[in-house]
């Protein structure tokens, strides 16, 4: 195994040489706080955290690694952090800045390797090809990267995993931060692994933890000795199979995408809002984002959910058929039919609408049910979306979404780069 360069002894007897790295990882260390730092120079050096809204009940979505000596992490309580760290200073999300940065590391990568994928708006895979499988050069691919990164946007670093196929890549760059590369090769297997926690690997989250534990697999070192049939069972698939193949260095093919399953938008309703008017005019906004992304990616939705959670109540959630639909007046319609259906009472918390079962737009015919006045307005979110493409996002909505016209910023999805088009003037970068 190789970290930063050095090489630790590994066990050769397997046969399998160099030629089996296939993948390099990069993920980027802290990166909404290390971009902050980036843009604000004075920043750097400093403990800071980056949270959604400055309020002392907000957490912290991202933490410079000064503040994290300290004890701060994601999920921090900003009032916790200010006790861990008395220094700390807190910055309000910038999505819009991070999606530009995001595009920008894309561009300095691709100067040394095309990447693969784009696992999120900080991680992304590249695979290895012909030489390049060959440590030497795999490993000279990674300092160019890091270079890259130290001349243009020093503030910014990532660590990166090679590995013989994503899964281990992908692990290799939590074995090191900041700024690591660790080399895990064929002869390494699956010895190396045995040191983390289930956890720590991809895939394995508190609830399948459970499930292997039922399954007497309580160590990495268990995991990795288990068989294909003892995998397949505790994960209740085949899923269970694949990571046996993963965790012995075979290659496995980035499943391909299939196709979106659902768009949805999701938002924490500040005090002034979490009245009945204040929930409603909030959904109605998020829905017509909705509504935005599958028209511009050329979909229509056939079921909507809607979903608020209460403080004081169990959450209350409704769906509906929709009639595969990507128009705004539509859906607000059958969003106004669900919401009469929700408590009367209640502390609302938190807001979400889901459009599901989502198809492509070429191909599906208008409905035939349709009444003149719905045929009317049709053409109305083509219109508005025109205007907003030209003037600014969301320069033009319905009446009924206009209380809440500084509410739900754009956020950061784990597996979605945002368009940055599509979101709130007031929240775009500057």
């Amino acid at each position: 195994m190789t970290v930063h360069g050095i090489d630790y002894p590994r066990n050769e007897g397997n046969g399998r040489g160099d030629m089996e790295l296939r993948s390099l990882f990069i993920d980027f260390n802290a990166y909404f706080a290390s971009v902050e730092q980036q843009d604000r120079p004075e920043l750097r050096g400093r403990p800071i955290a980056v949270t959604p809204v400055l309020t002392a009940n907000a957490c912290c979505i991202a933490a410079s690694y000064e503040a994290k000596r300290h004890g701060v992490k994601t999920g921090t309580l900003l009032r916790e952090a200010k006790t861990l760290c008395p220094d700390i200073e807190f910055i309000q999300a910038r999505p819009s800045l991070y999606v530009s940065y995001h595009h920008r590391l894309l561009e300095l990568i691709h100067a040394c390797i095309p990447t693969a994928f784009i696992g999120s708006i900080d991680e992304m895979a590249c695979e290895l090809m012909g030489s390049e499988r060959r440590r030497p050069r795999a490993v000279a691919i990674a300092h160019a990267i890091k270079a890259k990164l130290a001349e243009n946007v020093p503030a910014i670093t990532a660590s990166i995993g090679i590995a013989p196929n994503h899964f281990l890549a992908k692990t290799a760059t939590d074995m090191q931060k900041p700024d690591g590369l660790v080399v895990l090769e064929a002869g390494d297997l699956p010895h190396a692994l045995h040191r983390l926690q289930l956890r720590e690997l991809c895939g394995i989250g508190r609830a399948m933890e459970k499930r292997l534990e039922s399954h007497g697999i309580t160590t990495v070192a268990q995991l990795c000795a288990a068989s294909p049939l003892a995998l397949r069972q505790a994960w209740g698939s085949i899923e269970g199979e694949h990571l046996y193949r993963k965790l012995r260095g075979i290659w496995v093919p980035q499943a391909p995408q299939n196709g979106r399953g659902s768009i949805s938008h999701s938002h924490v309703l500040a005090p002034a809002m979490r009245t009945p008017g204040g929930t409603e005019a909030v959904l109605k906004k998020l829905l017509q984002k909705a509504a935005m992304r599958l028209r511009s990616e050329n979909l229509v939705a056939g079921r909507l959910q809607v979903k608020v959670k209460y403080l004081d109540r169990p959450s209350w959630k409704e769906a509906v058929y929709c009639n595969d639909t990507d128009d705004s007046h539509a859906l607000l319609m059958q969003l106004t039919e669900l919401l009469k259906h929700r408590p009367a009472a209640g502390r609302p918390l938190a807001v979400a609408v889901v459009l599901v079962d989502l198809c492509d737009r070429t191909g599906t015919t208008d409905d035939l049910f349709a009444t003149a006045e719905e045929k009317e307005h049709a053409p109305l979110s083509a219109l508005m979306d025109r205007i907003n493409d030209r003037f600014g996002p969301q320069k033009i909505s319905f009446a009924s979404s206009q209380a809440a016209a500084g509410e739900a910023p754009m956020r950061i999805a784990f597996s979605r780069i945002p368009d940055v088009t599509h979101e709130d003037e007031g929240y775009r970068r500057k």
